[in-house]
């Protein structure tokens, strides 16, 4: 009884860790989605200042 309920455990625990590993890397592609968006805005600012 006693295996299978480890065998679960563990189961669980790695569903767990790459839930965790999605949840990371989907953290990493929005900063990097921020991070593109504030540079072509600040592209856009420096030619605003140009034309100008």
């Amino acid at each position: 009884m006693k295996g299978i309920k480890k065998e679960e455990e563990e189961k669980i625990n790695e569903k767990i860790k790459k839930e965790e590993e999605i949840k990371e890397e989907i953290k990493k592609e929005i900063k990097e989605e921020i991070k593109k968006e504030i540079e072509k805005e600040e592209i856009e600012e420096k030619e605003k200042e140009i034309e100008e």
